[in-house]
């Protein structure tokens, strides 16, 4: 049965795919070697009447002019829109030092208009253990519009509510990793596989030795590397650029019930059944049948005769046959969803069906 690749949404198309080399750094990551994710909470000021009076705000605002030796007297509250509460993000690769800069996102968590022509002012951001590990400070950008029609509708384009700061944040402490540690160091695969997980290790192994590598599982790879942090580095950089051959992926059907979009891998396989759907009746049946010298000469593939859509397939059908032909009456990518879903509650599918 051949094999294929295909893309539908309105329209099919179908796109051949063929295993090729990958090399180790495109597909597996060093464990331990990751970004951390850092949070903070802050307030935005310099805003023009887009900002907020909740109590909230109103605290925080009142702890930063205390901190300024500044106290309001007793009773009275601040009604300052020019000022919004915010939460600030932003991510720290591995091996960021100390002194270097970070890009942070700002989001309102407030009722604030907009945080347009604001300020951030200083903010801490704590990793996950809760220790600070850089400090965001600066203006706003944000890509985002509004404005009033003809009519008094007022026009909001994207969101005015966050927006981001490049390099907005310094690094103030670094997040140590076990790098440098031991005489392993593990290599894990973005997607698990078996196969993928021994090729890598045989890869290595041939380069380096039978004995430099081991497959732990379906994701990691345990290498044996140098002690000597300069001889690590080197190590590694000539490991993550070997090409080997990844295997194939498993047969998949990636289905996005909301575009409509279908995405069938080329392992996928069909077996004989039937199926009504609506006014449409699909059948796929096997009838061997022989030439003089009794050798197997084809395999019929047909759809009976019904009162709704009729269908009928070429010897050696394909689930790209399939497909083409339900695409050709008409039929709409909802109809051909449900049939490809039927099709594999009846076991006439080899494949798994993700539906997003």
């Amino acid at each position: 049965m051949k094999s294929f690749f295909l893309l539908i949404s309105v329209s099919l198309l179908i796109v051949t795919a063929e295993t090729q080399s990958a090399r180790i750094k495109d597909i597996a990551q060093v464990s331990g070697i990751r970004s951390n994710q850092l949070l903070g909470y802050g307030l935005v000021t310099g805003l023009s009447g887009t900002g907020e009076s909740t109590p909230f705000t109103e605290r925080s605002f009142n702890a930063m002019l205390r901190n300024f030796g500044i106290s309001l007297p007793d009773g009275k509250k601040l009604k300052n829109k020019n000022v919004a509460s915010v939460i600030v993000t932003a991510s720290m690769p591995a091996f960021a030092k100390q002194g270097q800069t970070l890009d942070v996102t700002v989001s309102s968590i407030g009722s604030a208009k907009s945080l347009r022509g604001g300020t951030l002012i200083q903010t801490f951001l704590k990793g996950l253990d809760g220790e600070v590990y850089a400090i965001a400070q600066g203006n706003l950008i944000v890509s985002a519009f509004s404005s009033i029609d003809s009519n008094g509708s007022k026009i909001l384009g994207n969101n005015l509510t966050s927006g981001m700061i490049p390099n907005g944040a310094m690094i103030e402490r670094e997040v140590h990793n076990p790098f440098s540690r031991g005489d392993f160091i593990t290599l894990n695969l973005l997607e698990s596989d078996f196969t993928t997980s021994q090729r890598m290790a045989y890869t290595i192994n041939s380069f380096l030795g039978s004995e430099a590598a081991s497959s732990i599982d379906a994701t990691s790879v345990k290498v044996r590397a140098p002690r000597d942090i300069n001889q690590r580095v080197s190590f590694l950089s000539t490991i993550e650029n070997l090409d080997f051959e990844p295997a194939d992926v498993s047969a998949k059907i990636v289905v996005n019930s909301h575009t409509g979009t279908i995405v069938i891998g080329k392992h996928v396989r069909i077996k004989p059944a039937a199926i009504t759907h609506g006014n449409m009746t699909v059948a796929i049946k096997e009838t061997e049948t022989f030439d003089e010298q009794g050798s197997n000469s084809s395999i019929n593939k047909g759809i009976p005769e019904t009162k709704g859509k009729m269908f009928k397939f070429a010897p050696g059908l394909t689930l790209e046959d399939l497909v083409r032909t339900i695409n050709e009456v008409g039929a709409a990518p909802s109809d051909l969803i449900v049939i490809l879903q039927a099709l594999k509650r009846a076991g006439a599918i080899e494949g798994k069906i993700i539906i997003l």
